[in-house]
């Protein structure tokens, strides 16, 4: 009795909310795509495979309670824009099941069909929102012969890339929001459309965040745990690589899509004032890596600063960049905030030829920013 009288309280699914709205990263934002506009649109699209279903993963059961990215929209839009909807394709032929044994992949002549509605669809809108990703049936484990769970390919499946090009080809201002379990190759729908909104599995409540996020009732202010690579054959791409890790391609550029750590906002910040104190300590000593952080932009936000370290010269090679902390801190036009965080043998300490953590005495980058590629660089000494 009270395991039903808890779950899915008011109380969680306010937490549930909120746990949704901070998650989802904000990637790209070209032209001021985002956020919609509600006194500019009598019709908005609302298209694709992750449109209409909630999609919480294969450990999240059923929570009794959800809310899609269609139902979300169409709640927030308000009584003066038409949600029109269309599949536009799918993913697989059943509805999406983490336990089926059988997965049945989506008729790719009965995709067609749907592409051609959906891109019919896109020129009556004003704007389009495309729900694109993986769904639970296609991001799973392989457990056993008859279960299969990996895929040979990071591309979109079910035919979501000739989908997004099928639909920008409209010419409305387009929004792609990922909703799924795994990395995608995102670079034929970052080529495509202007803005992309990532969200991961938001939850039973995440399709009320993300309409949030859209039309700006909400200010998405997470960053990527992940670095999305710009296609299957750039893997591996992650932040921590070695420094000779790899070599640029012929025909790709050398860094990810988007980075680790990378994640836009409505607003803008600016970073100064970078600084650790001591700049000098000994192997066992601990300072602290301040920066300031200033809204420069017109409405209230969060940024989520990050601390990186190198080890200039050490007895076994380093990673070019390790995450030693980070803090998320919300500030209002204009404000700014300063933000420490502390670097103490646990953060310079390497495992080194004799399998010891030790702290080599040396020179440490230390570095401040908001994403793996936005860094400030000042340098730590740690002393014999």
């Amino acid at each position: 009795e009270r395991a039903e009288r808890v779950s899915n309280s008011p109380e969680h699914q306010a937490l549930a909310l909120e746990a949704a709205r901070r998650t989802i990263a904000l990637v790209k934002n070209e032209g001021g795509v985002l956020p919609l506009d509600r006194g500019k649109l009598r019709k908005l699209a609302v298209i694709g495979p992750n449109a209409a279903d909630v999609h919480l993963g294969g450990y999240s059961s059923k929570p009794g309670r959800g809310v899609s990215l269609l139902d979300g929209i169409k709640a927030a839009a308000g009584p003066g824009v038409e949600v029109l909807y269309a599949e536009g394709t799918r993913i697989t032929e059943h509805p999406a099941n983490w336990y089926l044994d059988d997965v049945v992949l989506a008729d790719p002549e009965k995709n067609k069909a749907r592409i051609q509605e959906a891109a019919a669809l896109a020129k009556q809108a004003d704007a389009v929102v495309l729900a694109i990703g993986t769904n639970e049936s296609t991001s799973r484990e392989a457990w056993a012969d008859n279960h299969k769970g990996d895929v040979a390919s990071l591309e979109l499946m079910g035919q979501q890339n000739e989908l997004v090009e099928a639909v920008a080809a409209a010419g409305k201002p387009t929004v792609a929001v990922f909703i799924g379990g795994r990395p995608q190759a995102l670079g034929r729908v970052a080529a495509a459309v202007p803005a992309i909104l990532v969200g991961w599995y938001l939850g039973q409540e995440g399709g009320t965040a993300a309409a949030e996020a859209l039309f700006g009732d909400v200010n998405p202010g997470g960053k990527l745990p992940i670095s999305f690579p710009r296609s299957t054959g750039q893997v591996p791409v992650y932040y921590g690589r070695k420094p000779t890790s790899f070599r640029p391609y012929l025909d790709s550029e050398r860094g990810p899509l988007f980075a680790f750590g990378h994640g836009l906002s409505y607003t803008s910040f600016k970073l100064d004032d970078v600084k650790v104190v001591p700049a000098s300590i000994p192997p066992s000593g601990r300072a602290v890596a301040s920066v300031r952080v200033t809204n420069t932009g017109s409405r209230a936000g969060d940024e989520v600063v990050q601390l990186y370290v190198r080890d200039r010269v050490s007895s076994v090679t380093r990673p070019v960049l390790e995450l030693r902390g980070f803090k998320r801190v919300s500030l209002k036009p204009g404000e700014s905030a300063s933000v420490e965080l502390e670097l103490g043998p646990e953060a310079l300490a390497v495992t080194n030829t004799s399998m010891k953590r030790v702290v080599e005495p040396g020179a440490f980058d230390v570095m401040l920013g908001t994403s793996s590629e936005q860094l400030k660089t000042v340098t730590l000494e740690v002393t014999k």
